[in-house]
């Protein structure tokens, strides 16, 4: 029986030497008589959690809960329960006494105890994130009661941890159990590892053991209860030392408190089911949990909706905790945006919310997703990312740059739109400097060349002035092929005064490049002109002073 229960646990039964994760340290605080630690994959290295429990002999009542609870968290999925990965059995001796330690291998999480004095949120924003939370936490515990048919037994803060991602998620489900409603009168396994639950927790049909009187009442009076305790542990920021001080209320906030009363009845049958306390709770109605939540049903909404809540969301990050933003907001933005059900604008909301990160986060928790974007055929998410390259540009790689950026930019090149022609050429002011000078010389030089000639004269304009700026990253040779062409053959004979004056700030400001020889046979005669230009007669003078000490040396 026992090696039956060990492969129902553990698979394959393996022991810990094969366990393909690394324990780390453990927390201070953990669910039950469990250990929670701190761990990572031995393959990759991503971090876990591995939550253990010892006992003496295989036939340990904790031992046989920890099974419970291994079954249970293996079974029931939930985004907020927590992600079980692996678990399994090992047997040791300990001065010839048999030691059976169970381990449970989960996604990364921290106690909620200590995430919540990490954060060290106050005021308004701490107000906001527990509500977040307890949104959460009551949708777990609503799915396992009016979904499930299940009795979780022990909701507490020590039965919620925290992910990487400052979600909320009920596990400990050592005590879970089928409610069994159908025979009032049977004292059948409902609630049978009950005993591993404090007094403080229990309502007073459990504390009891009235049995029939749990059987007739609603299969969330017994959740209902602990939620409120939950809630009353999270506000008072103590652990709950007995069922009385559920009545001071001071610390619950008002527009929480009369459902918190509801949760807490001495009528099971009265109590608030939590699926009614999510959908009708004032207290839930803030700015945090709207935004998520329509974020995790964004594509749901109309373009529209979008449109207006992404031009709204810069302003309103900064008004959010600022851990949430950068731990839950951020992610749920990127993934929108890169498969497609996010708009334009939130792009903007994007960078702003990667302004606060560190140099390095940025480049791991942004940047990628940039890269990605620039392949979408979206013209409207082109346009901004080149509209606001300069908050991001000097971040990108050379080589992310030239091999995955750049290609799909240059498309822009020869776009039917003038508006994003011009766009693509002002963003090489920004990423020429980190291109090969194969791409330079076999692709941008000659996109610039035909935009030399280009209908719209500001793109001509902008694209002399482009290449004034850009001559230095270009080689000897280029140089001497490509800028007193572009400069004098086509610049200064633009029939659009700007043009010839950008031809003139041009040559002056690349002078450092052109010999002697160069000066008096190729730009002097093609400047000369210009001294009868009536529109920019003054720019001959300009060019004289740049180039006086050259020629006259």
């Amino acid at each position: 029986m026992f090696k039956f229960l060990k492969e129902v646990v553990g698979g394959s039964g393996t022991g810990l030497k094969d366990l393909p994760y690394n324990i780390g340290e453990a927390y201070p605080s953990a669910w039950g008589s469990w250990v929670h630690h701190r761990g990572t994959n031995k393959d990759d290295g991503s971090p876990v959690s591995i939550f253990s429990l010892t006992g003496s002999t295989a036939q340990d009542g904790h031992l046989a809960a920890g099974r419970n609870g291994v079954k249970r968290l293996r079974t029931v999925r939930h985004p907020n329960i927590l992600s079980f990965l692996h678990s399994t059995e090992v047997e040791t001796y300990d001065g010839g006494s048999p030691k059976v330690t169970i381990y449970i291998v989960t996604e990364p999480v921290m106690p909620l105890t200590d995430k919540i004095r990490e954060l060290g949120l106050e005021g308004t924003q701490r107000d906001e994130y527990y509500a977040w939370g307890l949104h959460q936490v009551a949708k777990a515990v609503s799915f396992l009661n009016n979904d499930c048919k299940l009795v979780h037994g022990n909701v507490c803060m020590a039965s919620v941890v925290v992910t990487q991602t400052l979600d909320w998620k009920l596990h400990a489900f050592d005590v879970l159990s089928e409610f069994d409603g159908n025979n009032e009168t049977s004292s059948t396994s409902m609630l049978q590892y009950a005993w591993l639950v404090g007094a403080q927790y229990k309502p007073m049909e459990l504390v009891k053991s009235d049995w029939a009187a749990i059987k007739k009442s609603p299969p969330w009076s017994i959740d209902s209860w602990g939620m409120g305790c939950l809630i009353y542990e999270i506000f008072s920021g103590t652990r709950l030392g007995k069922t009385e001080e559920l009545r001071n209320t001071g610390s619950i906030p008002k527009s929480l408190l009369p459902d918190y009363q509801r949760l807490l009845s001495s009528m099971p049958s009265r109590r608030l089911n939590t699926s009614k306390l999510i959908e009708n709770s004032e207290y839930f109605q803030n700015k945090l949990v709207d935004t998520i939540h329509f974020m995790e049903i964004l594509s749901l909404k109309d373009s529209v909706e979008k449109d207006t809540f992404f031009r709204k969301l810069p302003n309103l990050a900064e008004q959010l905790p600022r851990p949430i933003v950068l731990k839950k907001l951020l992610p749920l933005l990127a993934s929108a945006l890169e498969f497609g059900s996010a708009a334009a604008p939130a792009l903007t909301a994007l960078l702003k919310m990667g302004s606060w990160l560190s140099a390095e986060e940025f480049r791991v928790k942004v940047l990628p997703t940039i890269v990605k974007l620039y392949a979408s055929n979206d013209r409207s998410i082109r346009v901004a990312l080149l509209q606001h390259i300069d908050q991001y540009g000097e971040s990108l790689t050379a080589q992310i740059v030239d091999e995955q950026v750049y290609p799909h930019v240059a498309t822009g090149f020869s776009d039917t739109s003038a508006f994003l022609r011009e766009l693509t050429l002002k963003s090489m002011l920004t990423l020429a400097p980190k291109l090969s000078q194969r791409t330079i010389s076999g692709s941008l030089l000659k996109y610039l060349s035909k935009l030399q000639v280009d209908e719209e004269p500001a793109i001509r304009t902008n694209t002399t002035i482009l290449l004034g700026n850009i001559a230095t990253y270009l080689n000897d040779g280029t140089r001497k092929r490509v800028l007193i062409n572009a400069f004098t053959a086509r610049a200064l004979r633009d029939t659009f005064p700007p043009a010839r004056a950008a031809g003139i700030m041009a040559l002056c400001a690349t002078s450092s490049y052109y010999d002697i020889t160069e000066v008096a046979t190729r730009i002097l005669p093609n400047v000369v002109v210009l001294t009868i230009d009536p529109d920019r007669l003054h720019l001959f003078f300009s060019f004289f002073i740049s180039f006086q000490k050259k020629t006259f040396h």
